[in-house]
């Protein structure tokens, strides 16, 4: 394994949905008492630990592939790598965005490299990858 990491909702971001999830705890406590809130906030804090683990960017770079998530795409189809500055990546989610390509990309990311598509078959111009460890995204991709 030449690259491998793991992108994971921030902390802000959890706590911010937690307390979203207490407030409809405390709506229901209100409406129906101590049983179904305990009920609904056990269910609820269970939840949000799956959605956490569950919806991980899973990032890695072997000897032949490039995997990020479920997608994958061998080395000799990867054209140029480019890692982004955070204006870049703004333009390139909106106003330069291809539809046709691939993003694996998170909304509270600035990072992110773009992996070009050389393969003649394939109608993806180019896959955004959402990464803390650009550079070292991009040395991987390249050896």
């Amino acid at each position: 394994m030449r690259f491998k990491e793991v992108i994971r909702a921030p902390l802000w971001l959890i706590a911010f949905v937690y307390f979203l999830f207490l407030s409809m705890v405390l709506s229901i406590w209100a409406a129906l008492g101590n049983t179904p809130a305990l009920i609904t906030f056990g269910l609820l804090t269970i939840w949000l630990i799956y959605l956490y683990f569950k919806t991980a960017l899973k990032i890695e770079v072997d000897q032949t592939h490039l995997r990020v998530g479920n997608a994958s795409i061998e080395h000799v189809y990867i054209g140029e790598v480019n890692v982004l500055t955070s204006a870049q990546v703004k333009l390139i989610r909106t106003r330069d965005a291809d539809p046709l390509a691939f993003l694996a990309i998170r909304f509270w990311s600035s990072k992110a490299v773009k992996v070009q598509v050389s393969d003649s078959r394939d109608k993806t111009p180019y896959w955004l990858i959402t990464t803390k460890k650009g550079t070292e995204l991009f040395k991987a991709l390249k050896s």
